[in-house]
């Protein structure tokens, strides 16, 4: 077998049939140009399916494996998708057309492989003591430690990432290879915003993105604009936070889209007057750089990989501090067309493209 050719590889794909989020988002840009561009090198992708099929259309030239494996809960998806994954490599070393790597994106990874493999790891939010309780914590910590342990390559989202990857598990720091989102999924529509127009927040509705904030920034300034919260809540989320609305006598100013298909997403940010992503946990926010690149106006909670992500043009603010908030999204509804144009700049240099591109020199460094 020639080293030259590029692998063959197996993604696992149990988790691909979740509602749309960064981690679908990721995975529904990527994979097609990744198999492209392995195609192009002599190798190719496989995607192993569970219970729940992908949710997104994958190319004719990625071949699909069935299997009985569960999404959920952790432990019965590490058992099923184990055994699944063995049988798939098996099967294939038995028609003489062995995978070289298998490539997951979700903790726990199996193990008793046979053959090197790869993870992504799109952020630590279940080593956090404000995401996780302690068990969880506990769990989280020994099925990432091992993963990152075992694994030939480990793909970051961003620089933050990648940090506290290596900072955590002392992973020498040329094993962990850092395959940004991107933003080019969507072509932007000119802007169009109303006098009336809202505040948008893009993503699911959930206690790490800190969505409190926002409505305290409401209830302290009454001038600002409406909030328009787009995306699916997780649990009892929208009922909690309407209740909030509610309590703090804004709930006439606070609109909840709910799910939403992807081809409304240039039209939400065409109309609307600023984003905003007040997160505390994140590992790359996806919606920051699409805003840039819609020259929308944008504030962002004070996290590292935020600000990382969004560079110097964002309006800024502390996560847990109302007024704060209030004041970055005036600025942010002040900013310059000089500034937007400056952000979206910075937007252009993520590219799905080249990302996939990253992704395959991370699979072929792997297989050695």
């Amino acid at each position: 077998m020639s080293r030259a050719r590029a692998p063959r590889v197996l993604v696992l794909g149990t988790l691909l049939g979740q509602p749309m989020g960064g981690v679908r988002r990721h995975n529904a840009e990527l994979l097609p140009r990744a198999a492209a561009r392995l195609e192009e090198l002599g190798g190719s992708l496989t995607v192993l399916e569970g219970q729940e099929p992908v949710a997104f259309p994958l190319p004719a030239t990625i071949e699909r494996i069935a299997s009985n494996a569960a999404p959920r809960p952790p432990l019965s998806r590490w058992r099923t998708e184990g055994l699944a994954v063995r049988h798939a490599l098996a099967r294939a070393r038995d028609s003489g057309k062995p995978f070289d790597l298998v490539h997951t994106g979700h903790l726990p990874a199996p193990g008793r492989l046979g053959c090197p493999f790869t993870i992504t790891i799109h952020d630590l939010r279940h080593l956090d003591s404000r995401h996780a309780d302690v068990r969880k914590r506990l769990a989280a910590g020994a099925f990432a430690a091992s993963a990152v342990r075992r694994a030939a390559r480990i793909v970051a989202v961003s620089e933050t990432v990648r940090g506290a990857i290596v900072e955590r598990f002392r992973v020498p720091p040329a094993r962990v290879v850092v395959v940004p989102n991107a933003a080019d999924h969507f072509e932007p529509l000119p802007r169009e915003p109303a006098p009336d127009a809202a505040i948008l927040y893009v993503g699911h509705l959930e206690a790490r993105k800190n969505l409190d904030v926002l409505l305290r920034a409401l209830a302290l300034d009454a001038k600002l604009p409406s909030l328009l919260l787009a995306g699916a809540a997780k649990g009892a989320e929208e009922e909690r936070l309407r209740a909030l609305a509610r309590g703090l006598g804004v709930d006439a100013r606070v609109r909840f889209l709910g799910a939403f298909d992807d081809g409304e997403l240039p039209r939400l940010y065409a109309r609307a007057a600023c984003v905003v992503l007040p997160s505390r946990i994140e590992g790359f926010g996806i919606p920051v750089i699409e805003a840039a690149r819609a020259r929308v106006p944008l504030a962002i909670a004070e996290t590292q990989v935020l600000v990382e992500v969004a560079g110097p043009e964002a309006s800024v603010f502390a996560p847990e501090d109302p007024a704060a908030c209030a004041a970055a999204l005036r600025r942010a509804l002040s900013a310059s067309p000089a500034a937007l144009d400056r952000a979206a700049a910075h937007a252009s240099t993520f590219l799905w493209e080249v990302s996939a591109r990253k992704l395959v020199d991370a699979w072929r460094a792997a297989r050695g």
